[in-house]
Parts: C-alpha cells; sequence; structure tokens
C-alpha cells in the first residue's frame, strides 16, 4: 500500500501574513512539487509573520503532529532585521544540512550578484527534512532545481516515505544498490 507523503510548505511573511499582498512564493513551491513528484503527496500549506518563536513554533507543529517529511519555507531568508527564518530552522532543527545553502547560493550567483546575501540553510527534525527558499518565484524554481535531484534519498536515509519523480522532468539521485 503507497503511502501519502505530508509535506509542509510555510511562507515567512509579515505583509503576506497579515493579507497585504498575494503570497507568490507558497503557490509556487506548491506547483513545483505537483511538476516534480510522481508519489502521492499532500500539502501543508500556512503563512506566519517574520516572528523567530512563530516560524519555530509551526515548523514543529508541520515536523512533530502533521508528519511531515519535508518541509519548505520560503522568505525570510536575507539580511534584514526582521529576516529569520534560517535562525528558526537551527532552533528546530538536529542535524544542519549546510551543503543545501551552498548549492543554492552557487547557482543563484550564476544570475544575480546579490544572491551573496542569502542565507538559506536546511536541517533535519527527527523525521523530517527542513529547507529554506527566497521568496521570488523564479528563485525559487532555480533553487529547488539546484537540491531537488538530492531530497528524496535524503528522506529515504532519515526514515521518511519514498518519494518518486517525474524523470522526463527530475531525476532524483539514489545509489545503486550493490
Amino acid at each position: 500500500m503507497e503511502t501519502t507523503a505530508h509535506i509542509g510548505v510555510l511562507t515567512v511573511s509579515d505583509r503576506a501574513s497579515r493579507g497585504e499582498y498575494e503570497d507568490l512564493g507558497g503557490p509556487a513551491i506548491r506547483d513545483y512539487l505537483s511538476e516534480v513528484f510522481a508519489s502521492p503527496w499532500s500539502l501543508i500549506y500556512q503563512v506566519v509573520p517574520d516572528d523567530r518563536p512563530l516560524i519555530a513554533l509551526e515548523m514543529r507543529r508541520m515536523s512533530d503532529e502533521l508528519n511531515c517529511c519535508l518541509i519548505i519555507t520560503t522568505g525570510g531568508t536575507g539580511p534584514a532585521v526582521r529576516d529569520v527564518t534560517p535562525e528558526a530552522t537551527t532552533d528546530v532543527c538536529e542535524k544542519m544540512m549546510p551543503g543545501f545553502g551552498e548549492l543554492m547560493r552557487k547557482v543563484s550567483l550564476d544570475k544575480v550578484p546579490t544572491a551573496i546575501l542569502s542565507r538559506q540553510t536546511a536541517g533535519i527534525r527527527a523525521k523530517c527534512l527542513i529547507v529554506n527558499l527566497p521568496g521570488q518565484p523564479k528563485a525559487i524554481k532555480e533553487c529547488l532545481d539546484a537540491v531537488m535531484p538530492a531530497i528524496p534519498y535524503c528522506i529515504d536515509l532519515i526514515g521518511g516515505p519514498r518519494l518518486e519523480t517525474h524523470e522526463h522532468r527530475l531525476k532524483a539521485f539514489r545509489p545503486k544498490a550493490k
């Protein structure tokens, strides 16, 4: 019997949380995941303000109570005073996965010199991978294209559900069985 993977999408934005503008990042992530994943999955979506304790609380809820195997955040990764998503991620994770942020910055630097200002990261909380993305839909796609090949195998390694991709769109990397 196939299991449905629960995936959290968390938009971090003061203005979007107050309804002052439409969240474009969360829907961009949802559309990307719909395009890439062949396995059944369900979306758990939330918008929160740039508030470190609230961001951490929502990540804990998605991971611990709603059993998300993957949480993808958008927003709050820059140098501004209110940008605290990486700090909240560090607060809730047992293991940090700095390679995700390094690769995303490398890919983004090929497009814009200001990518050096980005602080996105990733980490593991129990059986959940948490990945921070920038807020712009174009940057979201570029960053996800870079790191997504490793995400299904990472989730395998931490005991989460097996996620298959539409290989014509994106091939997940898994080592060959010996």
